[in-house]
């Protein structure tokens, strides 16, 4: 079956659509917490998010003991690439308004905490872990050069806009080729600052904050990989959130694009 008459279908029934609702006030939410509230039986409702993570409208994580469902956009940006060029962009506004908001990213009462993000990508588990670990690939999807040893501990050095950023907490954190990746997000030094143009004061807010970390997890899954980016360890409500959660879309879409036909997305113009 097509991959968008799958997200067609998930979205044809009203429950599901209700569910996908839900997630998107309250991304993260256990079976339990969906539950809570519906006119639905509990099995009723795990029914439905069968068919939704089937079509990947929804991606799982494990927290503890408790299963938690997040949104995932990568579909529905499919489905607007598919589609979407095709007609003119100003007739189908609303699509990319369902786009925006299918990106929202996982909210508390105190503000936003993490960032989850899936897609499945044609290609193998050791091909995209080259492309996440070795500068000549990083560089072209992401304008991002990374350079470690890739194994649990090893420092790691990020350079971007001509600007090198090293520092002893910018470390790997798990290397498991090829399944696992996690390391800790970059510093914001004041020349990585400065190369983006970023107003000083903002940046001196988001520095003083503690470290996020991104993790990326690589399945093979019937003749394709599913890669999961958990971008998480933000303290509620920081703007950091905001900044990831419109980033990894771009970014995964182009080292997507560019393991399946050899050429990552152009940059969009800012």
């Amino acid at each position: 079956m097509d991959p968008s008459d799958q997200v067609f279908r998930a979205l044809a029934d009203p429950s599901r659509r209700d569910l996908l609702d839900r997630l998107n006030e309250h991304d993260g939410l256990s079976l339990r917490e969906l539950c809570a509230g519906l006119a639905m039986s509990r099995q009723a409702v795990s029914k439905h998010l069968a068919v939704l993570e089937a079509a990947n409208l929804v991606s799982t994580a494990w927290r503890g003991r408790e299963k938690l469902h997040h949104l995932n956009a990568e579909p529905v940006n499919a489905i607007a690439d598919r589609w979407i060029r095709q007609y003119d962009r100003g007739r189908v506004r609303a699509l990319a308004d369902l786009k925006r908001a299918l990106e929202h990213p996982m909210s508390t009462p105190e503000g936003p905490t993490e960032f989850v993000y899936t897609s499945y990508i044609d290609t193998t588990p050791e091909r995209l872990w080259q492309a996440l670990t070795e500068p000549a690939f990083t560089s072209r999807y992401w304008g991002v050069e990374l350079t470690s040893e890739w194994v649990t501990g090893a420092p790691m050095t990020w350079k971007e806009n001509g600007v090198t950023i090293t520092d002893p907490e910018q470390v790997v954190l798990l290397a498991d080729p090829p399944r696992r990746l996690s390391y800790t997000w970059h510093t914001l030094s004041d020349e990585w600052r400065d190369s983006h143009g970023f107003d000083p004061a903002e940046i001196a807010v988001l520095a003083a904050q503690r470290r996020s970390k991104v993790t990326f997890d690589i399945e093979p899954l019937q003749g394709r990989v599913r890669l999961t980016v958990t971008h998480d360890g933000f303290e509620p409500g920081s703007e950091l959130v905001a900044g990831v959660s419109h980033g990894w879309p771009e970014i995964v879409s182009s080292l997507k694009t560019l393991l399946e036909t050899g050429d990552p997305l152009p940059p969009i113009a800012r």
